[in-house]
């Protein structure tokens, strides 16, 4: 099963950025060294070779590099030119550069609700205290934790493997072994699996994360249109990778004749995505 699971990008993003914020080049040689990146990681390497020598950013799609590294040039009066691709471009992103000096709450409340700048935040040292912190931004507090002792004991810090696609991908098998596996939404990157397979419903997904309409697509339309082209068997048409994912697992437990358009969408996070699927057997 491991195999197939992707890199944790989020993770690897947040070391990425404190490697380039602190002047060291270990995630590139780390990213040099792999295989089946995903597209945001590609991305990432592209950012981090660019970041000391120009001021033209090729961020590719991803929102979370694209607001990290924003954040960086404002915080650190850089005035980079950051130049996106796909969805990326029509999507919803502050572009006001006071936001460097907003408390954690206020950084939390901004475009949807996404915590990514809060991220940024932490990462260039902000020290508050938050009560109560987003699923992500305690990844991102143990990501500073974790690259910081390392650094201290002038080791390179250490990757790890999507443990929200493992879950989802473990729980799936099961399904389709005929079993009813119960399964958490921990967050919104678990929204389109849970949704497909009845974990969570939309009303639901809604409340818990308004971030989820300012992604790739509105994850809570997206998810209901697509719904209703498998309902018909009409092709799916979105281009949105969360969704093309649940919806790859779908068609393969109810073996459903239905044309997926843009397969390849899944390399933005899980490039294996599709080998793994050929290895699931139905019960």
């Amino acid at each position: 099963m491991n195999k197939f699971i992707p890199l944790d990008k989020s993770w690897v993003i947040r070391m990425g950025f404190l490697d380039v914020a602190s002047g060291h080049k270990n995630i590139i040689s780390f990213l040099d060294s792999q295989n089946n990146l995903n597209d945001d990681l590609l991305a990432l390497k592209k950012v981090c070779e660019e970041w000391d020598i120009s001021n033209d950013i090729h961020v590719g799609e991803s929102g979370t590099i694209y607001r990290l590294f924003k954040f960086a040039s404002w915080k650190l009066g850089l005035n980079k030119n950051f130049i996106l691709e796909k969805s990326l471009k029509d999507r919803s992103v502050c572009n006001d550069p006071t936001i460097v000096n907003l408390r954690l709450e206020e950084l939390l409340k901004l475009d949807n609700g996404t915590s990514q700048w809060a991220t940024a935040s932490v990462l260039l040292g902000n020290t508050e205290i938050l009560e109560n912190i987003p699923y992500k931004l305690q990844v991102t507090y143990d990501a500073l934790l974790h690259w910081s002792q390392k650094r201290k004991k002038q080791e390179v810090w250490e990757a790890r493997h999507d443990q929200t696609i493992l879950k989802q991908a473990e729980t799936f098998q099961k399904i389709m072994k005929g079993e009813k596996p119960d399964f958490e939404c921990e967050q919104a990157e678990d929204y389109c699996f849970g949704r497909i397979f009845g974990y969570i419903t939309k009303e639901e997904g809604e409340k818990r994360w308004p971030a989820l309409r300012g992604h790739e697509t509105d994850r809570i339309k997206e998810m209901e249109k697509t719904i209703k082209q498998l309902r018909f068997n009409l092709p799916v048409d979105s281009k949105d990778h969360r969704v093309i994912q649940s919806v790859g697992m779908y068609i393969k437990l109810h073996k459903l004749e239905v044309e997926i358009l843009y397969p390849h969408t899944v390399n933005k996070t899980w490039p294996q995505f599709w080998e793994f699927l050929d290895i699931i057997k139905n019960k």
